[in-house]
């Protein structure tokens, strides 16, 4: 006896239409295309996020500031108005009340803030960046304020810094390097001085631009 054949239930009308939809759009694509690996935008070059290049200078031709770092060698277009500045060495002694600064620093395992670096600023520079916050990396901070006071210990001061957002209190060892911020210009970026260059912006081909930057002076390594 022969059996019957299973009827199976047709598919619905909205799949059919889909797939006819997705046939046609396969159809439409140049000869070849389908074989080939799917090409995306380039994110790195038209990546509009700045960055922040930390290394030594190579030379400076015209407006193009080269610049090595670990990561490899960069080509920045200095985008005026050009603001420099210069770092020259400092120490502890020069850290008193009143004294505006900035600081990056790690928390500790009982809490207490180490300093990891101290920059002085000059008093035009006083109020810049003001307050204190959390830094991309865990557990570090970042804290521009004025020092309120200074606790001497036998492993480095403990300084009560003031600022906008109330009191941060930061522990400096002996061996944080701490540098003086002043004004400088151009002159500045010669071959092998240390530099940090703020908020490089990567324009559509990818070149980087920037105007503002600090540069160690007379040899003196910038700690950031």
């Amino acid at each position: 006896m022969r059996g019957r054949a299973e009827r199976r239930p047709a598919p619905p009308r909205a799949a059919i239409g889909l797939l006819t939809l997705a046939l046609g759009a396969l159809a439409s694509l140049p000869a070849g295309l389908d074989a080939a690996p799917p090409v995306f935008a380039q994110v790195g070059a038209a990546d509009p996020r700045p960055v922040t290049l930390r290394g030594t200078v190579v030379g400076l031709d015209g407006d193009r500031l080269r610049v090595a770092t670990a990561a490899g060698s960069h080509v920045v277009r200095l985008a005026p108005p050009v603001t420099v500045t210069g770092a020259t060495q400092a120490s502890l002694a020069d850290i008193t009340p009143g004294t505006f600064l900035g600081t990056a620093a790690r928390v500790g395992p009982d809490g207490t803030l180490r300093a990891l670096e101290v920059h002085i600023f000059p008093e035009s520079m006083r109020g810049t960046g003001e307050g204190h916050r959390p830094m991309e990396a865990p557990g570090m901070t970042m804290t521009n304020a004025r020092v309120e006071a200074l606790v001497e210990r036998a492993d480095g001061p403990l300084l009560t810094l003031k600022h906008k957002d109330g009191e941060t209190r930061v522990w400096v060892p002996a061996d944080a390097p701490i540098v003086r911020f002043g004004p400088g210009d151009p002159s500045l970026l010669v071959p092998g001085a240390s530099i940090v260059v703020f908020r490089a912006t990567p324009g559509a081909d990818g070149t980087l631009s920037a105007s503002r930057l600090t540069v160690g002076v007379d040899g003196t390594r910038l700690p950031m």
